[in-house]
């Protein structure tokens, strides 16, 4: 750590739970820079000292990796079939993106990655979302990683700029379920990426969605 604090390095900060990331890295005395990838700018609305854009298509990363330095490494990025249009579209977003992130990032010496998977993720479960974002911690699992959070929250909670009909009616039938599958709030869980990298525990930590907000 410099006498400037950390560098961050995020990915996804449009989404729910990215959003959260970001708004805490920037409050947060531990972090002097705030580096988001994006592949549209945040807006003029958002002006930080701290916070500086890439903006790239993931597809191409390797066009901005000199870019992307930091100790640690969020990726919140994600996506819903429904969104994606397509299985293909959705494992390029869910699992070539955020391997590609983790390569390019570890190559240029960061210290910790962090990642929001999902609750039953497996590369050997009948589901494909559950077997995509399985493969995805498998593949960020075997590059080495000093040390290397997986979240797997249930349901996320929060306000999202897009409509999700379906996730919040699963958010509402789930608030009195046991605490493995009851809904997880998106700041605890931008909270719970951030304590971890501070502590960066040695290896791979895996954060299961009941032990999320603890």
């Amino acid at each position: 750590m410099t006498t400037k604090g950390l560098t961050a390095v995020l990915a996804g900060a449009t989404g729910l739970v990215g959003g959260e990331c970001l708004r805490q890295l920037l409050a947060s005395p531990r972090y002097g820079r705030v580096i988001v990838v994006t592949r549209r700018g945040l807006g003029p609305d958002l002006q930080h000292d701290k916070l500086r854009e890439v903006v790239a298509e993931f597809a191409r990363l390797g066009e901005v990796k000199s870019q992307l330095r930091g100790d640690h490494v969020f990726c919140a990025l994600g996506t819903t079939i429904r969104k994606a249009g397509s299985q293909q579209r959705f494992r390029e977003v869910d699992y070539e993106y955020p391997l590609r992130l983790a390569q390019l990032t570890l190559r240029n010496g960061a210290r910790h990655f962090s990642v929001v998977s999902a609750l039953g993720a497996c590369r050997s479960s009948p589901f494909f979302y559950s077997r995509v974002k399985g493969e995805m911690e498998e593949g960020l699992g075997q590059m080495g990683w000093p040390s290397l959070a997986i979240l797997r929250p249930s349901v996320i909670a929060g306000e999202r700029a897009e409509s999700r009909p379906l996730e919040r009616l699963s958010e509402h039938l789930l608030r009195f379920a046991p605490a493995t599958w009851r809904p997880v709030a998106a700041r605890d869980i931008a909270a719970a990426m951030i304590a971890t990298a501070l502590r960066e525990p040695p290896g791979i930590i895996v954060i299961e969605s009941r032990d999320i907000g603890k």
